[in-house]
């Protein structure tokens, strides 16, 4: 890219400092009491280079996106989640699929497994060997950049990891550390023997029991035990060494001014690391997210960062900036309790436990917003809170139990075939590994030749999209979806991968799925339509703007999950969605002004009091509502990107 104008002693990089210096000198003092002042000037120094770096085109949209600073949450937002070489082979294949993401409707593209992993085994690409260089499958930096271009054509931001918590151990560091370098060493966190790793082990959980028990992995050459958090392969960074952050800080800028547009932070739950603690939300790990936000907003504040926190509800919006005092922290997250919700209620009928968990959720900051999603690249972790459990009568520990069952189709009724993941007798503990549409019911329709059973499928995907979609937020399409693409059975044939079930869910993308999306007799036909009246209805619903929160609300009936927004300019919004097996009857209480709204999912019924089983409905304000796109017109042009 061309290097930008802006001088170290712009004025508008000035302005930037004075306004990101106190949030940088909170963080810092809490990190790093007895050099906070001098860690600051290093930290806007290195900010300051990286702003003199931006090319012209960089430069132009940190001014309109710093003009609109709500340009993330407006509602035309609509994400897609995909391995780079699993949906188009390279970067080029990748650039190749652009049109078709258009045709769907999507401007925001979260690139899996894009930078430099570890040769062999790489956790997915989670293990990086170098943050800055595309992996060298993919291609070059140069098709990277070129990538870059064409998605700031298409109006398309870019998503990529920011893996914080390790790196591989392949990693430039990780070798010096190997070859007697005490600085690079002490970028990581290793000890001489087992005595303080056995004590830091009595509080650690493990989060691959079975690919990876214990949290610490003894390293020939190094002659030490490093810690291991994931994988043996994952070196743990040393967060509370300042060296990471500043090398760190600067990674994380140089993915910036490659034009990188959100920095999803990995595993930003685990950077920081107490004795007698789990390790995992500590205070500390949102005075990085903190402190990074600042660097970044100084120097490149087209940039912004989604917080990888797949955390319990207690400790969710705390990395959105939610604290006893607001903080600027991520101005995204995972809605990992939406996500969990949703499929609970598809395998119980029932809403109450979603509307108790979903209703004690603190509001984000309204400068944040949330990512919604039905599934990702990772398991799905049950991530049901005790207290909630209790309230509707049942014990935590035994709903996660049945959810584990249920999903793989080990529960009378179930119409799920997910995969174990992680299983963890001892700690009662097993994940779920599976595409959403063999989690609904889809997989199982197509074994049995089932046309009921699979339409009821896709109405299960789409129930759960239509969730997603219409609680606010940029929702994300995980590839494949969209044409309701099943698991993959070959990386069982994969010694490397076998292992790993997650691989289950990380297929390639289907031409001959994608063939048939216009065809309506097909599932996929069937799922592309259904996602394509979503993305049009929310980019009408303007009351879906991400600065806002929904709530959830007891309309009396169990098997209805409803929930209402209000915003103060484009006014009221009221979902529905019937998780029950018979049509349901609904009042829309008084307060929400039924009479005033209209159902833009099913635009020409004017009684909206009977739900369908699966159905969904979005009612809205008509006065608020933008006019019906133009067939194949989902053009965000007139959306700051």
């Amino acid at each position: 890219m061309k290097q930008g104008h802006l001088s170290a002693s712009s004025p508008e990089v000035d302005a930037r400092i004075a306004d990101w210096r106190p949030d940088l000198e909170a963080a810092t003092a809490g990190l790093y009491p007895d050099r906070s002042s001098e860690i600051v000037e290093i930290l806007i120094e290195k900010a300051r280079r990286c702003a003199e770096k931006r090319s012209d085109a960089l430069i132009d949209l940190d001014h309109r996106r710093l003009s609109r600073p709500d340009w993330y949450q407006h509602p035309a937002r609509i994400g897609y989640m995909a391995y780079a070489d699993r949906f188009g082979g390279d970067l080029d294949g990748v650039r190749k699929r652009l049109p078709y993401l258009g045709e769907l409707g999507v401007d925001v593209v979260h690139l899996l497994s894009l930078l430099t992993p570890r040769e062999g085994e790489s956790d997915g690409g989670f293990a990086l060997r170098d943050y800055r260089r595309p992996d060298p499958r993919l291609g070059s930096r140069e098709a990277l950049d070129e990538l870059v271009a064409d998605l700031r054509t298409n109006d398309m931001s870019l998503c990529a990891d920011f893996v914080m918590n390790h790196t591989s151990d392949d990693h430039e560091w990780a070798n010096a550390a190997r070859e007697g370098s005490e600085y690079h060493r002490d970028l990581f966190i290793t000890f001489e023997d087992r005595t303080l790793a056995d004590r830091y082990e009595l509080a650690l959980p493990e989060v691959f029991p079975t690919m990876a028990p214990g949290n610490f992995t003894w390293v020939d050459g190094l002659d030490r035990w490093v810690w291991t958090t994931f994988r043996e392969f994952q070196w743990d960074l040393n967060w509370a060494n300042p060296d990471v952050m500043f090398e760190m800080a600067e990674v994380a800028l140089d993915l910036a001014n490659l034009g990188v547009d959100i920095l999803r932070l990995d595993a930003i739950a685990f950077t920081w690391k107490r004795m007698g603690t789990n390790c995992q939300n500590l205070p500390e790990a949102h005075l990085v997210a903190q402190a990074l936000r600042a660097v970044v907003g100084i120097g490149a504040p087209a940039t912004i960062l989604l917080a990888e926190a797949i955390v319990g509800p207690d400790d969710l919006v705390g990395y959105l900036g939610r604290h006893h005092l607001e903080r600027r922290e991520c101005e995204l997250g995972y809605h990992n309790q939406l996500m969990v919700q949703g499929w609970s209620m598809l395998a119980t009928r029932r809403s109450d436990l979603a509307r108790i968990a979903l209703s004690r959720l603190p509001d984000p900051p309204d400068t944040a917003t949330w990512f919604t999603y039905v599934r990702c690249h990772d398991d799905i972790g049950w991530a049901i809170d005790d207290s909630d459990a209790a309230a509707v009568g049942v014990t935590g520990q035994g709903h996660r139990d049945f959810l584990a069952r249920y999903f793989r189709g080990d529960f009378d009724g179930s119409f799920a075939r997910g995969v174990p993941f992680s299983s963890n007798p001892e700690a009662r503990d097993e994940r779920t590994s599976g595409m959403a549409s063999t989690l609904a019911g889809v997989a199982a329709g197509l074994e049995e030749s089932d046309t009921s059973m699979i339409e009821m499928g896709v109405r299960r995907m789409l129930a759960l999209y239509g969730l997603a979609f219409g609680y606010g937020g940029v929702p994300i399409i995980y590839m494949g979806d969209e044409v309701c693409q099943g698991d993959a059975h070959g990386y069982l044939d994969d010694p490397s991968l076998a292992g790993d079930s997650r691989w289950s869910h990380r297929p390639s993308f289907d031409e001959d799925l994608v063939a048939e999306r216009h065809d309506a007799s097909t599932p996929a036909g069937q799922m592309w339509s259904g996602l394509s009246g979503l993305v049009d209805a929310r980019r009408r619903c303007l009351a879906l703007h991400g600065s806002v929160s929904s709530h959830p609300v007891d309309v009396g009936d169990e098997a209805v999950f409803a929930w209402h927004r209000y915003h103060p300019r484009y006014g009221t919004f009221f979902g529905l969605l019937n998780v029950g097996d018979t049509p349901v009857e609904v009042v829309v209480p008084d307060w929400a002004g039924p009479d005033s709204l209209h159902d833009v999912l099913a635009p020409d019924e004017d009684d909206f009091t009977v739900l369908e089983p699966l159905q969904v409905r979005w009612l809205v304000q008509s006065e608020f509502l933008l006019p019906i796109p133009e067939p194949g017109g989902r053009s965000n042009s007139h959306v700051v990107n």
